[in-house]
């Protein structure tokens, strides 16, 4: 239902109800401003700002004080006049009734209470049923808390114009209460969304002490935290005490918060402003409610500094056309029993109605429009709207009352109130009240702008409606500059602690406020690829942290390449044995039919040069890429290739002994092993290795790995030996190989001279088992691709020994020494044997 409803009901409640007698006992006359009619609305204001003490002889009770009077209130007072006017001239709103009001003063919460009383008894004592229908007012929240306690068992419906607490919209402890402005509640939501959307989780928070302020404070301590919004201070302000004061001096100079919320009421603002300006308090961002900051009348000259780029809600602007002439064209005479309206009257001309010597006499006829005041200030209207819609409100009520018989109107046969009839349009716009009495939010957000010739202007920036869907309730004007408080020239920053930034973790403390934690760099292998991860995550396999730690990478592979340096100079050196092979071949093949190369079995000779051409050209399989084919490549071809130069060596050393013996009487062992068998037995050696490759790269071939658990951080390919035993099967017969040749070959060491080939073997053979033997430990400890360079350089380096043990002291005297390469000089070696 409408809370024109209700206000229907609570009116005809108490037009049902007993006529009841009522006297009032004690301080009367607090009427200002009245005018008979057929229904009579009352208003309580507090056009005086303090009160006294005074005794009267037998008791002390308090007074308004004249000299501080509040322009704002007087403003509230005329407008409802205004309105009241306005509503008598509509023909249709209560045709034939006239309304009446009776607005009342007091100052302080005990005199507002009795002229509360006072305008429902009356001054006369006679009865609260012809007083009046409902109250206007009042300004605070605790003051409306007060008065609708008294209200509520009268029946009388009470209109605020501006009590925002949102303890007020609890209708079972206040039945007769409504308001025409939003509760507190959407303020402090909007306010909450204004501080996410700028990103200010660090704020302090400044307030009174009264139920307007306590409840703010608390339900915005209740909301913030719900939005992950830390209040780093709450301090409340009094106007006497210079503790309270100290205490909120001290704490905003050492305070980290940038942003304060001044959650006052515009007295208390007034005052906290005046106190505060002397102790240059700079660097802030002043967020303002509702009550204050529209009030330009606050900017003093130091205050601007204070002030400059606040912000804060503040209630829709208006336009209520003849409202800003009725105020301006106010004279003394419009109410010549007022004490009141004589009282700003002087204040605001300077000037007096009684003979004095210090001031000028007043005339009555001065002119308003020539003084800057709150009340002359009709620029915009937007708490007034609130006293023009609570009227309006009441008349319709009052309306939809005498329409009523017997529970339907006579005229149309319908019910009396229809909540699809009773919401009426004020200027156009629809009002619609909610269940709790309360209307729909809808506030300006405003900001504090200086202009050049230091005026202020205070300028609409964005909006907050509650009855806009959620995530668009608050909204921000596009291309609008704001200016920013603390003269910072960006939106400042106000956080406990800045948010962990990628590639750390946020660890929040128990002990402290959620706003305020520690980062710290996400472990090793772990990323956050969010501001305030709360964990790190862990990368997948074959992936890694990259170097600021806020994204998953994939990892580098690693295997030894041409391109880089290591892989070069293992080529370099490996095309180097080939041709320093093939030279050897050249030199030897254009050299056959010298002594020194037939003496030396030149078919063994020529085909060991070709294996050692094949090792240092299997060598190059191990560089590169490893793909299956290359993995199973150069461990066949290391292997095969090795046993056929070993193989040939064998034969050498055999064919070395063979003919030492033959050169002994009765000796036959050439026959034995001559060149047919010799390359029978190098093809025999050869076979049994091609066979033992057969059934390893059949059963468990070698094939390419990528190797993730040596380095964390890169995948190291390679090629897996696939079965151990087929490895270890391959090295075995080379090295059992390897060492028969060493066996036979030291065993020929002494030989004569022409035959001393089995020496170099033997030399040959000891770097042979001098290299694989420290390959292996070597092999074990290399990580990545310096396993495979140490098993090139294993390769390599065996080959070399081979051709230069064997090989290259015959280059020395084919190429250097010819005249010893002849049949003479080596059989003139030879020393003669006897048995």
């Amino acid at each position: 239902m409408g809370w024109i409803t209700f206000i229907y009901f609570t009116l005809l409640a108490r037009a049902r109800s007993e006529n009841q007698t009522c006297k009032l006992i004690g301080q009367t006359g607090f009427l200002e401003f009245s005018k008979g009619g057929d229904l009579i609305i009352g208003g309580v204001f507090s056009m005086t700002s303090t009160r006294k003490l005074h005794d009267n002889g037998y008791q002390v009770v308090q007074i308004c004080k004249n000299g501080i009077w509040n322009d704002r209130e007087l403003k509230f007072a005329r407008t409802l006049i205004f309105t009241v006017e306005e509503i008598n001239r509509d023909t249709k709103l209560l045709p034939g009734v006239s309304l009446g009001y009776k607005l009342y003063n007091g100052c302080g919460s005990e005199n507002l209470l009795r002229a509360a009383v006072e305008a429902v008894i009356g001054e006369d004592s006679k009865g609260c049923s012809d007083q009046i229908q409902a109250l206007i007012g009042h300004s605070s929240s605790g003051v409306s808390e007060d008065i609708n306690t008294i209200l509520s068992p009268l029946s009388i419906p009470q209109v605020s114009h501006l009590s925002t607490c949102a303890c007020l919209s609890d209708k079972r402890r206040y039945p007769t209460f409504f308001r025409t402005v939003p509760s507190d509640h959407f303020q402090i939501l909007g306010l909450v969304q204004l501080m996410k959307y700028f990103d200010w989780r660090w704020v302090g928070i400044i307030h009174s002490e009264g139920l307007y302020s306590a409840e703010g404070t608390a339900k915005f301590h209740m909301e913030a935290k719900k939005e992950g919004i830390c209040v780093e201070y709450t301090l409340p302000y009094s106007k006497t005490s210079q503790f309270k004061l100290k205490a909120i001096v001290k704490t905003l100079r050492e305070s980290s918060s940038k942003v304060v919320l001044l959650f006052l009421s515009l007295s208390y603002t007034k005052s906290f402003l005046s106190k505060i300006e002397k102790y240059n308090i700079a660097g802030k961002q002043w967020i303002g409610g509702e009550s204050w900051i529209t009030q330009a009348v606050l900017a003093s000259v130091k205050r601007k500094i204070i002030l400059q780029g606040a912000m804060g809600f503040a209630f829709p602007q208006t336009d209520i056309p003849g409202l800003d002439e009725f105020l301006l064209s106010l004279k003394p005479s419009d109410e010549p029993h007022s004490t009141i309206i004589k009282a700003f009257w002087e204040k605001f001309f300077d000037c007096s109605f009684s003979p004095s010597h210090t001031t000028t006499m007043c005339t009555g006829t001065e002119d308003l429009r020539t003084v800057s005041s709150d009340y002359t200030d009709v620029t915009h209207f937007r708490a007034e709207n609130n006293v023009y819609k609570a009227v309006y409100l009441v008349a319709y009520a009052l309306h939809s009352l005498l329409q009523c018989k017997n529970g339907s109107n006579p005229t149309t046969g319908k019910p009396c109130v229809n909540k699809n009839e009773v919401h009426p349009k004020l200027n156009g716009a629809m009002v619609v009240i909610d269940e709790n009495g309360g209307s729909v939010a809808q506030y300006d957000l405003v900001n504090w702008q200086m202009k050049e010739n230091g005026s202020v202007e205070i300028v609409k920036i964005g909006q907050y409606d509650s009855s806009y869907p959620e995530g668009e309730k608050f909204k921000l004007k596009d291309n609008l500059k704001i200016v920013w408080g603390g003269h910072s020239h960006e939106v400042p920053r106000s956080v406990c602690t800045e948010p962990c930034p990628l590639g750390t973790r946020k660890a929040i403390d128990k002990f402290k406020l959620v706003c305020c934690f520690d980062c710290f760099e996400c472990p090793e292998g772990t990323i956050s690829n969010q501001t305030n991860s709360p964990d790190c995550l862990i990368c997948p396999p074959e992936f890694w942290p990259n170097e600021k730690k806020d994204n998953c990478v994939l990892k580098p592979t690693e295997y030894l390449s041409y391109k880089e340096i290591m892989g070069a100079l293992l080529t370099g050196f490996g095309c180097v044995g080939v041709f320093l092979s093939l030279l050897t071949s050249i030199i030897f093949f254009t050299h056959k039919e010298t002594p020194i190369v037939k003496a030396n079995n030149s078919e063994l000779s020529f085909l060991l040069l070709f294996s050692l051409k094949l090792c240092f050209l299997c060598s190059l399989t191990f560089i590169g890429r490893p793909t299956e084919w290359s993995c199973m490549l150069r461990h066949t071809a290391f292997g095969i290739t090795f046993v056929l130069c070993i193989s040939c060596v064998l034969g050498k050393t055999i064919v070395v002994l063979m003919a030492f013996s033959a050169t002994l009487p009765a000796s036959n062992m050439m026959k034995w092993f001559g060149p047919a068998k010799q390359r029978l037995s190098v093809l025999a050696f050869t076979l049994i290795q091609v066979i033992i490759c057969i059934f390893w790269v059949t059963i468990n071939p070698p094939l390419p790995k990528r190797n993730m658990k040596y380095y964390k951080e890169k995948i190291i390919l390679e090629c897996a030996l696939g079965s151990a035993v087929g490895f270890c099967a391959v090295l075995g017969y080379i090295g059992l190989l390897a060492l028969l040749c060493f066996i036979l070959a030291f065993l020929a060491r002494k030989l004569p001279d022409s035959f001393n080939e089995a020496k170099f073997i033997t030399f040959s053979m000891l770097i042979f088992f001098a290299v694989w033997i420290t390959f292996i430990p070597a092999y074990v400890s290399s990580p990545g691709k310096f396993t495979v360079a140490v098993e090139i350089f294993a390769i390599l380096a065996s080959s070399f020994g081979l051709l230069i043990c064997i090989f290259f002291p015959k280059c020395y005297i084919i190429i250097f020494k010819p005249e010893q390469n002849s049949k003479k000089h080596l059989l003139g070696k030879i020393p003669p044997r006897t048995l």
